[in-house]
């Protein structure tokens, strides 16, 4: 691993550091063929840990991540989830994997096509699905059989210290298929 600092991180760069927010939306199924809507708010803390060279010829920045998140109601935490972002400078990939602790592990990729204006706002988006060869989901024998996970879709979209975030997960569940959506909006916290 190289020296975190001098490293290219790419669209990753601004995500490093510690964000707080409050206006998370989490919607979710019910076994009674609705929905259900929580809110939420949560934590993010984004660490760069250097690179990682692949076969000795792909070079990723890495930066890992930790996501707590807790229902307003209740201040009950009901999500907890690790992962890292990766950067491929040299093909212009986004790799985002996590796991999140009911069986349920992802990779999902995206090509990342530059600033989508001049002002510095970076959006980055990633998808994976069961049936993509390079993007996928890998789920327990349980989740398989009741709470099975076909697709994945997240969303960044930062601007100086505004991190905001929209992400679908597309489950098979309770007979039917369902998008699981969570939404939210974070500030970048003082180091």
């Amino acid at each position: 691993m190289s020296d975190v600092n001098s490293l290219d991180y790419g669209p990753l760069k601004g995500l490093i550091g510690h964000w707080k927010g409050d206006k998370g939306l989490d919607i979710a199924p019910t076994s009674d063929a609705a929905k259900e809507e929580n809110p939420y708010y949560e934590t993010i803390a984004y660490t760069a840990i250097g690179d990682v060279t692949n076969a000795e010829s792909q070079v990723l920045s890495v930066v890992r991540y930790h996501q707590v998140v807790s229902h307003q109601s209740n201040n009950e935490v009901f999500h907890d989830e690790t992962g890292y972002w990766m950067w491929d400078p040299k093909s212009k990939i986004v790799m985002h994997s996590l796991v999140i602790p009911r069986g349920v592990c992802v990779l999902a990729g995206g090509e990342y096509k530059g600033p989508t204006s001049s002002d510095g706002k970076v959006e980055i988006e990633v998808f994976a699905s069961l049936n993509d060869e390079n993007w996928g989901i890998v789920q327990s024998p349980f989740m398989q059989k009741t709470a099975r996970t076909t697709e994945f879709r997240h969303k960044l979209t930062l601007k100086d210290d505004r991190l905001s975030y929209s992400e679908t997960t597309v489950l098979e569940i309770y007979g039917k298929t369902f998008e699981h959506t969570d939404q939210n909006e974070l500030i970048r916290q003082p180091s």
